[in-house]
């Protein structure tokens, strides 16, 4: 039967409200079915819907379910920032000051709240070559110029990306995102340095975009797990020594931050953090 749940509409990783990724958040999940959840999921019509729940074990705040318009995801970037900030938003308390424990389909996630901006561990990444033959069947399919592409591999944190790693950034903005046909890749992901001959205006270190999300929109606005991804690969190739600023959604209007940080203490560690709003608050009927 259904009932009033709390819940909440958060915009995450931007600091400007309305530009950044949108996430509805159930706040009391318990006792909903997964046809319920899933159903809820697909009338919400965002990239993603989260759930959340009590935690199954000693070291979690609270555990989350984290679904599409199609299918349930083990993890996601801007659901684990947005429904960490949704559940402190009304009221939760984590165990330890500064740091709430998300759990989810990858295990427990860590986001470090004691700073100005939240932040979460990026979860392991399985980092592969990607075979040559994908390689160009992917640049010819989205019309980019093998000689643009520095590096390029197959990474997996829950979601599976096929990177590229393109010169510039103005090279990954030039790319036709209409030229990706869901659901017939894996999600692709680019990147690009900015650097003085395209320097962005908020000084930020690279352009990112993630191309074939699994809600079915052409383009991703702003991606946690794929910059999460980008991090570790960036830490395996020894490119990620010193703080930096990633933009993503330029194409479509957004203005994603996403701020990547190596841990000094712990090789092969980083954190990813952005900015939360909270604009919609209620109660909904599930």
């Amino acid at each position: 039967m259904a009932k009033q749940r709390r819940f909440i509409q958060c915009d995450v990783f931007t600091p400007y409200p309305t530009k950044g990724n949108a996430l509805a958040v159930v706040i009391d999940g318990e006792g909903l079915s997964d046809d319920a959840m899933k159903s809820f999921a697909r009338w919400t019509n965002l990239a993603e819907t989260t759930f959340l729940f009590p935690p199954e074990t000693d070291q979690g705040d609270y555990r989350v379910r984290i679904l599409t318009p199609s299918r349930e995801m083990p993890f996601a970037g801007h659901p684990t920032l947005g429904s960490c900030a949704s559940w402190l938003h009304v009221g939760g308390k984590p165990k330890q000051a500064g740091v709430v424990r998300q759990e989810c389909g990858v295990g427990i996630v860590e986001i470090d709240i004691s700073a100005d901006v939240p932040a979460f561990i990026a979860p392991p990444t399985e980092i592969q070559a990607m075979a040559f033959a994908k390689f160009a069947e992917l640049t010819a399919k989205l019309n980019i110029n093998p000689e643009h592409v520095v590096q390029y591999a197959v990474l997996n944190n829950g979601p599976e990306w096929h990177v590229f790693e393109l010169h510039s950034a103005q090279q990954v903005l030039a790319v036709d995102a209409s030229l990706v046909r869901w659901p017939s890749e894996k999600a692709i992901g680019l990147i690009g340095p900015y650097n003085e001959s395209n320097n962005h205006q908020d000084l930020c270190d690279f352009e990112v975009r993630m191309l074939a999300p699994s809600s079915g929109m052409s383009e991703d606005p702003i991606t946690g797990s794929l910059n999460s991804a980008l991090a570790h690969w960036r830490l395996h190739n020894g490119e990620l020594d010193n703080p930096i600023v990633v933009a993503q959604g330029t194409n479509i209007d957004r203005h994603g931050r996403v701020y990547i940080t190596p841990n000094p203490s712990i090789a092969g560690q980083a954190s990813i953090g952005g900015q939360t709003h909270i604009l919609i608050e209620g109660m909904v009927e599930i």
